[in-house]
This record gives C-alpha cells, sequence and structure tokens, in this order.
C-alpha cells in the first residue's frame, strides 16, 4: 500500500512525536481508497490518525504483507473506536486508557543487544522491531529465499487478509508491523524438546506519551510435525519498561497430524497496554496445547481464535489471570469455532482480582452443524480477594449439532473454602499463611502446566512476589 510523502508535522520522526489532529485521517483514506470503487463510510478521526502514522512507519516492509495491510487499511476507513456503549465485545471492557496519552511509534530499529535465551531456537522483538532471530526452523519474513517456506507463509498472509473475526487492534497490528516472524516447521519434524522461545521486549519513552508497537509472528507447523512456543512479552528499562502500548498478533496454522504446545506469559510494565491477538487453525486430527499466565498491564486485552478445519481434533486450553492493582483490566475473550466431527476441547479459566481490580471472561464455543460427537468443556473459577474487585464472566455454548457432549461452568468467590482454611488451622497454620498458600495455588494449578521448567519456575516466582506485595499492602 503507497503513501504520498509525509510532511514533516505528520511523520514518525521520533518516539516522542504525538498524532497530530489535522489532515492525516483524509490523507489516509486516499491512499487507501485510491485503488477502491466506492468509499466506505469514514471512521472516527483517531483511528485514522493512528493508521496514518502506522502506515508512514512502514513504508519499506516487505511485499508479502500487502494483501493483509491492505486489507486492514480498508477495514479501519469504517471502523469506530470501540466503547463500552458501542461495542458488545467492550462491554465490560473500559479501553479509555489508550486515549489518555497521545500515541508515539519507535523511530528506527532499537541499539539493542539480543537477550538471552536458555533455548538455541529463539526471537527477540524490541518494541516491535524484530531484532534478531536463530534457529534452523526462524527466520524473519524479509529474509526468506524464494522457494517453499515463503511460498507457504505468503499464503498464509494473504489469507490472513480474508479473517473475519479480526478488530480495530488486529487491523492496526496488520497495517504497523514491520516484519514477521516465521517459525516454519516442515513435515514430520519434531521440535518438542527443542522449543522456539520468542522474547517480546518494551520499554516506554519517558516523554510523556504512549509509544505503540506492533509484532507479528507466524507459527506453522506442516502435517505430521511437532512443535513447542514459548512467547514472553515484559517490560525493560526504568520501573519495568514504564508506559507503553503492546499490539502484538500471533498466527499459528496446525496441519493435518501435527502438534502445537503454545506457553503465553505477560509480565508487562503496570503502566502499560496490551492488547493482542491469537489465531490458530486446526487442521484434521491436529493437536494444540495452549498455557497462559497473564499478570501485568493496566490493561490487557487477549482475543483468542480457535477454528477446527477437520475432524478428530483435539484442544486444550488453560489460562490464568490476575488482576493485582487498582484499575487494572485483565480481559479474555476466546473463541472456538467447530465444524467437523468428534472434535475435542477442554478450557480451564482462572482470575484473581483484587484491589479494585477487574477480570472479564468471555468464552464462546460454537458446535456447528456437521460437528457432531464432539466433546467440549468451559470452566471458569474466579477468586476475588476484596470487597472492590470486580469481575464478569460469561462462558458460553452455541450448539446447532444433536449429537454433542458439551458442558460449561463458572463460580465466582470472595472467600476460600472454609475446609481448606480448617485444614491448616489444625496443622498451627494461621489463616493469613493459610490465604496465601490458597491464593498462590489457585494460579499455580494453571503455571504449572508450563511444560518448560526455567519459564514455570520464573512466573511463579514473580506471581509469588507480587502476592507477597499485596500482603504487605494490606497490613
Amino acid at each position: 500500500m503507497s503513501s504520498p510523502s509525509p510532511s514533516p508535522a505528520l511523520c514518525a520522526a521520533s518516539c516522542s512525536s504525538p498524532l497530530r489532529i489535522a489532515s492525516p485521517a483524509v490523507r489516509f483514506r486516499r491512499s487507501v481508497v485510491s485503488a477502491a470503487r466506492a468509499a466506505p463510510a469514514v471512521s472516527d478521526d483517531l483511528v485514522l490518525r493512528i493508521a496514518e502514522q502506522l502506515e508512514d512507519s512502514v513504508a519499506a516492509s516487505s511485499p508479502l504483507l500487502d494483501p493483509v495491510r491492505y486489507a486492514s487499511a480498508l477495514s479501519l476507513l469504517s471502523t469506530r473506536w470501540p466503547t463500552r456503549r458501542s461495542s458488545e465485545a467492550y462491554r465490560f471492557t473500559d479501553i479509555s486508557y489508550l486515549r489518555s496519552l497521545p500515541i508515539s511509534l519507535p523511530s528506527q530499529a532499537p541499539a539493542v543487544a539480543p537477550l538471552a535465551s536458555p533455548y538455541a531456537s529463539h526471537v527477540h522483538f524490541s518494541d516491535g522491531v524484530l531484532t534478531s532471530s536463530s534457529g534452523a526452523h526462524v527466520a524473519a519474513l524479509a529474509d526468506l529465499p524464494a522457494g517453499r517456506v515463503r511460498d507457504r507463509a505468503a499464503a498464509a498472509l494473504a489469507a490472513s487478509a480474508e479473517f473475519a473475526d479480526k478488530d480495530l487492534f488486529y487491523d492496526f497490528n496488520a497495517v504497523g508491523a514491520k516484519d514477521v516472524a516465521v517459525v516454519h516447521v516442515p513435515e514430520g519434524v519434531s521440535m518438542a524438546d527443542d522449543p522456539v522461545h520468542i522474547m517480546f521486549s518494551y520499554s516506554g519513552c519517558g516523554d510523556g506519551s504512549m509509544m505503540m508497537s506492533n509484532p507479528r509472528v507466524l507459527v506453522v507447523a506442516e502435517k505430521g510435525a511437532e512443535v513447542a512456543i514459548i512467547e514472553e512479552h515484559f517490560g525493560v528499562g526504568e520501573e519495568g519498561g514504564g508506559c507503553y502500548w503492546a499490539n502484538p498478533v500471533m498466527e499459528i496454522i496446525v496441519e493435518e497430524d501435527a502438534k502445537v504446545v503454545h506457553s503465553y506469559v505477560q509480565q508487562q510494565s503496570a503502566a502499560a497496554a496490551h492488547t493482542k491477538w491469537t489465531v490458530v487453525q486446526q487442521n484434521t486430527s491436529s493437536h494444540y496445547e495452549f498455557v497462559e499466565a497473564s499478570i501485568g498491564a493496566r490493561l490487557n486485552r487477549h482475543n483468542l481464535h480457535i477454528q477446527q478445519l477437520g475432524p478428530e481434533t483435539n484442544t486444550q486450553l488453560s489460562t490464568f489471570h490476575f488482576s493485582w492493582q487498582d484499575k487494572q483490566i485483565h480481559d479474555l475473550h476466546s473463541k472456538l469455532i467447530l465444524d467437523h466431527p468428534r472434535g475435542r476441547s477442554h478450557h480451564i479459566h482462572r482470575c484473581i482480582a483484587s484491589g479494585r481490580g477487574n477480570g472479564i471472561f468471555d468464552g464462546n464455543i460454537k458446535v456447528n452443524r456437521y460437528a457432531q460427537q464432539t466433546d467440549a468443556g468451559q470452566e471458569t473459577k474466579c477468586l476475588l480477594l476484596s470487597s472492590k474487585a470486580l469481575v464478569n464472566v460469561k462462558p458460553n455454548l452455541q450448539i446447532i449439532a444433536d449429537d454433542v457432549k458439551c458442558t460449561h461452568g463458572a463460580a465466582i468467590s470472595g472467600e476460600h473454602d472454609p475446609n481448606a482454611i480448617y485444614f491448616f488451622r489444625a496443622r498451627g497454620i494461621d489463616v493469613k499463611t493459610a490465604a496465601d498458600a490458597l491464593n498462590f495455588a489457585f494460579g499455580a494449578h494453571v503455571i504449572n502446566q508450563i511444560p518448560f521448567k526455567p519459564i514455570e519456575k520464573k512466573t511463579l516466582a514473580y506471581f509469588k512476589e507480587l502476592l507477597t506485595s499485596l500482603r504487605q499492602n494490606d497490613e
């Protein structure tokens, strides 16, 4: 997608360059609609201003991104900023924090040394810029040579342009992604014991603006392949990264008989915003396992979208969200679509909210007409540690098939099981220590499912540190 050369007032020249209010919206609309027969209705000024600056910042990106970039740019013309009143998907999620500060973009590739990883295959994004990649099956999209892998990545990105369930933030990423990290595992290759460690580090400007970054990852596991993905998001620098907006997208394609084990840890700065999309496509007899531990960021929104595209497909999801600071929002919107017979899925979601923290869970399982003999389950458990904490949960099933086994349930509690407390008291353990142990066990039930010990231990240690800090503040 081409764009006229920006004027100095509009150019994202530095991290501290805020968005302007004047003509960017008009120019963005012209650059996209020039190739269209009719222009759609124009969205609000903020959306167009952000899209304009994103477009300017990626003028020299890979042409393989053009289809998805163009489709998303066109979509933004008729997309309004979602509010709790205007959008059902954001009914309980207040994203006004994203509008509280001017948005800026990184001016150039950051001069940072690659982060150390305990794994041979690893990728590092710094403020959305792909700075390093290592491993036999890992590469930047721009570096892929002509051949089958490049063609497969191009086809996947072209298909992404047709993604019907996307939202504003997915489109922002498509327009603003500078490059794509591609993990391609050939047919029959197993990397189950050699995980790909994908690290996303973020830093704030420190100038009163919110720096936005849009990293993007594509994972393709070919027929019979196995791969493990470890995805970590964290702040760096002073105050753990400060104030910034991370807007990543990860797309995963699991071909026939393939297996992907995906661990996702989000430990962002307490002042950060994190809006993420994870999009998964599973083919016949494939297996996808996902474990999430989100315990950072002031605003955290994760859209998890999974589609089973063949019979005998298995999906296992375990997610944990911890909202521990005042006005902190943790939101998980998951959608699983089953279209074929004998699909299996199970989702365990747990959430802890303390102080004035807010937790949201909207889990949707859609069983379409031909998904007979489906076995799908979903359960959410929430623990409120203060009288001012809030959770909104909506596990739901949409079933059209008539030969299925589907269950869902929700449990919300403001106190621990008296029997569990009694168990500790009977052994000489005081109530506060017992409550600490039960709080830790509540989240560790999910975190312990991360299959790689260094990541599991680090996440557990951080979770325990937050719980200890909460108790000290209460005292």
